[in-house]
């Protein structure tokens, strides 16, 4: 895959924009990296959009931003002149996409059907556009499509919003999901790019999920950590289970035979999405404790440590 495609699988979520009015390209760009989105395809639609794209890259030099809605190799040429990292079509147009492959423009184009995907696959690339997503079938289309294109990755839009986001992102051969209910028109055209920023934030956090899974207590030994979660199990009823390392009270307690990760014990944060959750917490400023991690047995991440303390607690994110 494209690094600016892998780039765009953390990130989860492409707002899809179409300008009227370039002036609205600067502080759009900046509700959409407050909010916790660096990243925007600016769709073709409208005159403003070489403009728009053009200001957003000045501004924002960290911002991944392409360009929507191309349909010819002249504004392939000049979304990428205006400093556009990929490119976005609703079809699958091979004089375009032989074009920007040839130019090393990573390109993303529409596909809805077998016969979309095996061009797609002829002109060299392994992932693409799922347009108009809802209406050519949804998620149970990509997972048909899936079957027999195995190594094929896919960015659905079209019809995705908040109540289906988490259902698509969960298919794994969905890398992100392009949408516009967070960068409403009316939002953009009223100037409330505060309320752009709030919705942006919510699709975040309604992507990631985050909710406490569980509560780690550091003890001195094994006799100590059985007479806690023998103790949480006779005034709560909470079933002690004891493991290797540690006496789970019901779920929501862990009872260390040692100490372990931090001074008091731990705070499990359990996310619908690792990956994109580290992407997101370290835009945010946060570091992880690589030397932390757990894997599964396919190789992938499924719990890791941040650096730092607290209240006296570690903090660690594990996947839902």
């Amino acid at each position: 895959m494209d690094k600016v495609l892998e780039q765009i699988s953390k990130i989860g979520i492409v707002p899809v924009i179409a300008l009227d009015d370039k002036k609205d390209a600067e502080p759009l760009a900046k509700a959409l990296c407050d909010g916790g989105l660096p990243c925007a395809e600016v769709t073709f639609r409208t005159a403003a959009a070489e403009d728009s794209i053009r200001i957003m890259t000045e501004k924002f030099p960290d911002m991944l931003v392409g360009a929507g809605t191309v349909l010819t190799t002249e504004q392939a040429d000049r979304a990428v002149k205006a400093g556009a990292k990929f490119i976005v079509s609703p079809g699958l147009n091979p004089k375009v996409v032989e074009h920007c492959v040839k130019n090393g423009y990573p390109v993303c184009p529409g596909c809805s059907s077998p016969s979309d995907i095996e061009t797609a696959l002829e002109l060299g690339l392994d992932t693409v556009k799922f347009f108009p997503a809802e209406a050519a079938g949804g998620l149970p289309m990509i997972k048909a499509m899936s079957a027999p294109y195995t190594s094929v990755k896919f960015m659905p839009t079209g019809g995705i919003n908040a109540d289906n986001l988490v259902e698509y992102l969960s298919f794994k051969k969905i890398i992100a999901c392009g949408g516009s209910w967070m960068v409403k028109k009316d939002l953009i055209a009223a100037g409330e790019f505060n309320k752009i920023t709030a919705l942006t934030r919510q699709a975040v956090s309604n992507m990631l999920g985050f909710e406490v899974d569980h509560i780690g207590i550091n003890e001195e030994s094994e006799e100590k950590a059985l007479a806690l979660a023998s103790c949480f199990e006779k005034l709560f009823g909470f079933t002690a289970k004891n493991g290797n390392s540690s006496v789970f009270a019901g779920k929501g307690i862990e009872v260390n035979k040692k100490p372990g990760y931090g001074a008091k014990g731990h705070i499990a944060i359990a996310t619908n999405f690792i990956n994109r959750a580290v992407y997101h917490l370290e835009k945010m400023g946060m570091s992880f404790d690589k030397s932390s991690e757990k894997r599964d047995d396919k190789g992938e991440l499924k719990a890791i440590y941040l650096e730092g303390d607290f209240g006296g607690f570690a903090v660690h994110l594990k996947k839902k």
